[in-house]
């Protein structure tokens, strides 16, 4: 086993641990590897013959990284901000879209997919810890931005996603993940078309085991994982707030 794996490993016991904790079953939760900046070679190193959910959030990196990494099993996902005239790329490789967040995206996947002939699977981002630096749409507009969003017969949502607050104070970080549930409860409740919500996206390295409490179904780590990157939070989470 390599240090990857090895990583990988440890990981998972703690959220076996996590979910055992808070009366869950383990299987019901999965690790969603987080390989922003990670080159191909490395993420490969990690696949031991099981099916891998790997995490995206840049459109470039995920189309250079798509044909090397196609040879393991692997699903994709992109979890990061993504901009309109990005769409088309995006849906040549994501299997999801975790981070629809307003009207205008919905409108231009809507199309695309149409032209193609197809839907897709996509959740909606809620910034539920109310910083400028997130994106995803506010809490108080995220079941309006539901109704909207299930009128598109192409966008098939299977659930919500957030970014908690980035702190070390573990209550305050656990009320984002308790709000996205809340907001989840509620969304049921509307019976929605095109809407099967199944997935939690919630938490990340330094917090995973608090959504796990909460109720995650996908917890997003890449850090405790690959080790620490170069780049900032805002190469990943903050890119001009360009909500074109």
């Amino acid at each position: 086993m390599n240090d990857i794996q090895h990583n990988i490993s440890s990981i998972k016991q703690r959220m076996e641990r996590a979910a055992a904790n808070s009366g869950r079953d383990p299987e019901s939760v999965r690790l969603l590897l987080a390989v922003k900046t990670v080159a191909a070679e490395k993420i490969t190193s990690a696949f031991a013959g099981k099916r891998l959910l790997l995490g995206e959030n840049k459109v470039q990196e995920l189309r250079q990284k798509y044909d090397y990494l196609s040879v393991i099993d692997a699903e994709f996902h992109f979890i990061g901000h993504l901009q309109t005239n990005k769409v088309k790329d995006v849906l040549k490789f994501a299997d999801c879209i975790q981070s629809v967040d307003r009207i205008s995206l919905m409108e231009k996947l809507d199309q695309r997919l149409q032209h193609e002939g197809r839907s897709a699977d996509v959740m909606l981002q809620v910034n539920t810890s109310y910083e400028e630096s997130k994106f995803g749409v506010s809490p108080e507009r995220a079941i309006q931005l539901a109704r909207e969003m299930s009128k598109y017969d192409t966008l098939r949502v299977k659930g919500l996603m957030t970014i908690g607050l980035f702190s070390a104070e573990t209550e305050k970080v656990r009320q984002c993940f308790r709000l996205l549930k809340k907001l989840e409860l509620q969304i049921k409740e509307l019976g929605l078309p095109n809407f099967d919500l199944r997935e939690l996206s919630m938490g990340m390295s330094h917090d995973f085991e608090t959504a796990i409490e909460e109720g995650a179904t996908i917890v997003r780590v890449g850090t405790a994982i690959f080790g620490d990157r170069i780049y900032p939070d805002s190469y990943y989470w903050n890119e001009n707030k360009d909500v074109k």
